[in-house]
């Protein structure tokens, strides 16, 4: 290997520095772990450094000494060197070069391996290709995959997060908030990692559910990366202003509005434009495509902290499998995604046809399409169910078949502005399933937890703000 990969002088003294002062051994561990280390022992060293911190031992010659010798990678000659170096006054700009020559041997592997999985892994070139993406994403957020995590260390995680989340002051989040209480109170919000599958039948509300779970996400100056593939940028962007100014929708998209819901719909515009959201509106997108592009988003921008598929069987697998295998495969690398990337994604999913039939139309897991594989992987899965729908759907059905016979139907067909919803938990890998009342307020294409007239009404009310008259 060149010889400007690594610097054998640096490692020592940095060593050397941890030795002399093991105060500066957590600073330096926040950015170093052992593998960055080009020299064997240096690398046994630092992991015994680690461990000893870890047992809350003292970081010395004796028991790094020790240490070794019980694993068998004592060297005596190595250590002296490492002895006799000088200690750094300032370690910073020395664990950098460390760092940047550790992710410069990294590359010259990646290209290795690419030559491998090019020539010799007899793999599709979309697989070659996402392979490669994902090697690159592992260095580039200076992660390495591990064999196996010692109990020790999972402890040790553990406990730091339930600290964690002790300091946040919060009984009931753990992870991002839905902005729904109940909903938070059954799952604990988002969590990181988790793959969560909106589902119901057409017209009930998926996107808007979605949409009103990204609003509060950005809501909290978090980043949201949105998958369109049934509708434009625009018309999502349409439906977020219509529920964020609590303007109707119909006469937002004609552009009937007053000089007063001008000036609001300039404000919320001018917020939304502040907001860290990005829309995808490719319309046909394949597995592998969405994972790059996620992949490079997130780390060029770190604040994305939720991403949503709308929808999940208007996905392509990128290959000429049969299609409840592409699905399996979608849902599987979904799922991987979210834990690779360390974020909630949620992926929208149709249902299917069959629990028309049933006198209870309320969605069961088994009328997810392509069930087998949506239901293994995901974390969550919430079903929107709006009894109104179908009310309405009947009475028209009567009505059209009324006039065929030539009778008059004289039941007059109600269309609320303000329908109950219901959103079912049907499966919930670490917590209770259960059913959630909400509201869903049709001009603003918005759920909520109140029924009032207008939810603008109530947000003003709560805040003890004048409502305008409109």
């Amino acid at each position: 290997m060149e010889a400007n990969l690594y610097n054998l002088n640096i490692e020592r003294a940095v060593l050397s520095s941890i030795i002399f002062d093991p105060s500066i051994y957590e600073e330096v561990a926040a950015l170093l772990k052992p593998q960055d280390f080009y020299h064997p022992f240096h690398q046994n060293l630092f992991r015994a450094m680690e461990e000893l911190f870890r047992e809350d031992e003292p970081i010395d010659e004796e028991f790094l000494k020790e240490k070794l010798e019980l694993k068998n990678q004592f060297d005596e000659n190595e250590f002296l060197e490492i002895l006799a170096a000088n200690p750094l006054s300032n370690t910073a700009a020395y664990v950098k070069e460390i760092k940047e020559k550790a992710i410069k041997r990294e590359l010259i592997h990646l290209a290795t391996d690419i030559k491998k999985i090019t020539l010799e892994q007899d793999l599709p070139a979309t697989d070659a290709i996402d392979e490669v993406q994902s090697k690159l994403y592992q260095i580039t957020q200076e992660t390495s995959s591990k064999d196996f995590k010692e109990s020790i260390e999972v402890v040790k995680d553990t406990l730091s997060h339930i600290l964690k989340m002790k300091e946040k002051g919060n009984s009931i989040l753990v992870g991002l908030d839905t902005g729904f209480h109940e909903l938070n109170v059954k799952t604990a919000g988002l969590a990181p990692g988790d793959l969560i599958i909106i589902a119901a039948r057409p017209s009930m509300g998926k996107t808007a559910f979605s949409l009103n779970l990204a609003q509060n996400v950005l809501d909290h100056n978090k980043g949201v990366a949105i998958f369109s593939l049934e509708m434009p940028a625009e018309q999502l962007l349409l439906r977020m202003i219509s529920a964020k100014a609590s303007i109707p929708l119909q006469r937002l998209r004609v552009g009937n509005l007053s000089d007063q819901e001008w000036s609001e719909i300039s404000r919320v515009s001018d917020y939304m434009s502040s907001r860290k959201l990005f829309i995808d509106d490719e319309g046909s997108i394949n597995i592998h495509q969405l994972r790059a592009k996620l992949r490079k988003l997130k780390s060029n921008h770190p604040e994305v902290e939720l991403a949503i598929i709308d929808y999940l069987q208007l996905m392509s697998g990128g290959s000429n499998k049969e299609r409840h295998l592409e699905i399996s495969e979608i849902s599987r690398n979904l799922k991987l995604l979210a834990r690779e990337l360390n974020i909630p994604i949620i992926a929208l999913s149709q249902l299917n046809r069959s629990l028309e039939s049933r006198t209870d139309k309320r969605p069961m897991l088994s009328d997810l399409r392509e069930s087998g594989a949506i239901e293994q992987d995901a974390d969550i899965i919430l079903f929107i169910y709006r009894d109104d729908v179908y009310r309405i759907k009947e009475m028209k059905e009567k009505a059209k078949e009324a006039a065929k016979r030539g009778e008059k139907f004289d039941q007059p067909i109600e269309e609320k502005k303000v329908e109950e919803a219901e959103i079912i938990i049907g499966k919930q890998r670490n917590g209770p399933t259960g059913v959630i009342k909400l509201y869903f307020h049709k001009d603003y294409v918005k759920f909520a937890e109140e029924a009032t007239e207008t939810v603008r009404e109530y947000e003003m009310k709560e805040s003890h703000i004048e409502v305008p008259p409109i």
